[in-house]
């Protein structure tokens, strides 16, 4: 018999444990007739997380159909491809998909045809660089990038909407056709329809990148009104 509340899917989300916006963001994304069940790990180690696969087994005790990982990694030297292939080992150990905000993100500008890239961080100049250089590395031209400059990974999450919307804004000002954001903890997803209204480009925020796959993974393929364009129209 199918889950009473999520007849159609249940949708596992893990997320870093100090992490507060996954949740609630994803949780604004949720479709009719699906649920999102939530599980926490822990970073570090050498390959992003040494309990990401015993947490996502432990979320399968609820039968999701395909796990979100919200975290992007494109901070790091070679992130984004070794979050890739850690959600690859978890996926072939646990049977089912899991999709990591890093490579969801990079599938969203490709699902938008983007073509000259500003991204938005949460980060420092220092770290943008390196966020910039690795998102060159997936195949994309980066005209602009600008971080809010959170002074702890735990702080990314206290950021102001202002201060976001102020970042937004000098990205935008660039000849960027699509603004890539980074960063789960930084809250975006609730702004997503204002921003591209006001500046007339889409937006490929992390967290709304990797629900997106995530539930196209699991064959949900409704279109999700009221967050921007990638999740409207694909």
């Amino acid at each position: 018999m199918a889950d009473t509340l999520a007849p159609r899917a249940v949708i596992g989300v893990m997320t870093p444990a100090m992490n507060t916006v996954v949740q609630p963001e994803m949780d604004l994304l949720r479709p009719s007739g699906v649920t999102n069940q939530m599980q926490r790990f822990r970073l570090g180690g050498d390959q992003v997380s040494d309990d990401l696969p015993q947490e996502a087994a432990k979320l399968m005790d609820c039968n999701p159909r395909a796990i979100a990982v919200g975290l992007t990694t494109d901070a790091g030297p070679g992130g984004p491809d070794k979050l890739a292939a850690r959600c690859g080992e978890v996926s072939k150990h646990i049977g089912v998909p899991v999709l990591g905000a890093s490579q969801a993100g990079y599938a969203g500008l490709r699902a938008l045809g983007a073509a000259r890239i500003g991204i938005v961080t949460p980060f420092n100049a220092e770290v943008d660089a390196v966020v910039k250089a690795n998102t060159k590395r997936a195949g994309f031209h980066v005209v602009a990038i600008k971080g809010t400059q959170a002074p702890s990974l735990p702080a990314i999450c206290e950021t102001p909407l202002d201060d976001i919307r102020a970042v937004f804004q000098q990205v935008a000002a660039s000849d960027c056709d699509v603004i890539l954001q980074v960063g789960t903890a930084l809250p975006v997803v609730a702004l997503i329809a204002e921003l591209e209204n006001t500046h007339g480009k889409p937006i490929v925020a992390c967290n709304a990148a990797v629900y997106w796959q995530t539930l196209r993974a699991a064959g949900i393929t409704d279109p999700i009104p009221g967050f921007g364009r990638l999740l409207e129209a694909h």
